[in-house]
């Protein structure tokens, strides 16, 4: 007898969605192919769920009633205005050079003058490129194969993306403005959008790029997002990379790094994610270089219902390479936040250096915290370790603040902000760290 898998009304709707919309996705030559390969993937995987180890604690079968529809597109001006709203004051008004997307499609670049793109630094958007020739090197890396295969995410992605970024930084160059990628999804209806950008690092270069995944209008509440990050980092560049997740209560986000670090690579990542319904981010970290070093952060921020899930694995395959992570949570209602952070240690990694802790501050009884640290060492000459804590605010530090005058609402507030910035403090460009800041005191303020 044969067992037939019954699939549920998002997973029903996704397909007919991508047979609707497939011939109208960018991308010609092999992209076509690619695309159905994923889809098909993705139909015989199905949604995430509770009994496969990775998604134990973010059973994304259940999470997903509904697979909203492809969005429609909208030209820039519809988003303009409400810009800053969507990213904060501080972010929006942060000097960078801006790169817009709107329901899944490159609409417009904001590049102050004297930093337009040439010999140093170039972008363009990804539907352009897609299958056309002289980019073939991209298919490996956008195709399902060579890829592990059990990540219907990124196979869903694969399938639906639209557009994104692609963003090379020459041989040397030292980019002086940071890069800022936003992703809007914008209307009145709810929507989906599917970005995969690309990010190459030359050998010696430094640059930072930001990536905002944001909503306005009914999309902000009501939004299904996969981004897909691409990063490649030469041998001795140097790239941080911040992203920047908001949204409301029924806005589901699904996001994945994939990172490769040459020799004497550096590479720091922070992630923020402040109040998005159902948000996972994945980091999947390689070391293809000696010598290199990872120093991966973020700040988890729910409150009501709110579910963020990070994991992250980082893969030690040569010598003498480091990686820290430091990831934070304050929950509050009935949120949740996971943590699975896996370190890897091949055989011939000798001389690595892995440390790893993940922190929780519970504002609320109902409030969870499911943190799964892991070591994977084969080798015998490292240094590595993990930890994981959760606690509540300190009474005895409520008391003493209180008993210098301060109100408990802002003694509260004092407390938690001294907790974040441990995380908040990994990022290294003072500007972009305080608007960053600025993102979570609003959200904390707002729960008072």
């Amino acid at each position: 007898m044969t067992a037939t898998l019954t699939r549920t009304e998002a997973e029903v709707q996704l397909r007919r969605q991508f047979e609707a919309v497939a011939a109208e996705l960018p991308g010609g030559n092999w992209v076509p192919q690619a695309r159905a390969r994923a889809m098909r993937a993705f139909e015989t995987s199905g949604l995430p769920h509770r009994r496969i180890e990775a998604w134990k604690y973010t059973d994304l079968r259940n999470g997903l009633k509904t697979a909203y529809p492809p969005a429609k597109p909208l030209v820039s001006k519809v988003v303009s205005d409400g810009l800053a709203d969507a990213l904060g004051a501080e972010l929006a008004g942060l000097v960078c050079i801006r790169l817009v997307l709107v329901n899944g499609r490159f609409v417009s670049a904001s590049i102050p003058a004297g930093h337009e793109p040439g010999e140093s630094w170039q972008f363009e958007p990804l539907a352009g490129a897609l299958g056309r020739p002289g980019y073939e090197w991209m298919q490996p890396g956008f195709a399902t194969e060579g890829h592990s295969g059990d990540d219907p995410v990124r196979d869903l992605n694969t399938a639906f993306a639209t557009d994104g970024i692609m963003l090379a930084v020459a041989e040397g160059t030292r980019l002086a403005l940071p890069v800022h990628v936003v992703s809007v999804v914008a209307g009145d209806e709810p929507a989906s959008v599917a970005i995969r950008n690309l990010v190459r690092v030359g050998a010696g270069a430094r640059a930072v790029v930001i990536e905002s995944q944001v909503g306005l209008g009914s999309a902000a509440d009501k939004r299904l997002a996969t981004a897909v990050t691409q990063v490649e980092v030469a041998e001795g560049g140097e790239l941080h990379h911040v992203l920047h997740t908001a949204g409301g209560a029924n806005a589901v986000h699904l996001g994945r790094w994939e990172v490769e670090l040459a020799a004497r690579a550096s590479y720091r990542g922070f992630q923020l994610t402040a109040g998005s319904g159902l948000t996972r981010n994945e980091t999947m970290v390689g070391f293809t270089g000696p010598d290199a070093s990872l120093d991966l952060s973020g700040l988890m921020l729910g409150r009501g219902s709110d579910h963020i899930d990070t994991t992250l694995v980082v893969n030690h395959t040569t010598t003498g390479c480091e990686s820290r992570e430091l990831f934070k949570a304050v929950l509050d209602g009935r949120a949740r936040s996971v943590f699975q952070g896996k370190i890897v240690v091949a055989p011939e990694a000798q001389k690595t250096d892995g440390k790893q802790m993940a922190q929780a501050l519970m504002l609320s009884e109902d409030a969870e915290f499911d943190s799964k640290p892991e070591l994977e060492i084969y080798a015998d000459d490292v240094a590595c370790g993990h930890g994981s804590t959760a606690a509540e605010l300190d009474e005895d530090m409520l008391f003493y603040l209180r008993a210098r005058g301060l109100p408990l609402a802002e003694a509260r507030a004092l407390l938690i902000e001294s907790f974040t910035a441990g995380a908040l403090d990994k990022i290294e460009d003072e500007a972009l760290r305080d608007a960053m800041r600025a993102v979570a005191v609003r959200w904390l303020e707002a729960g008072r």
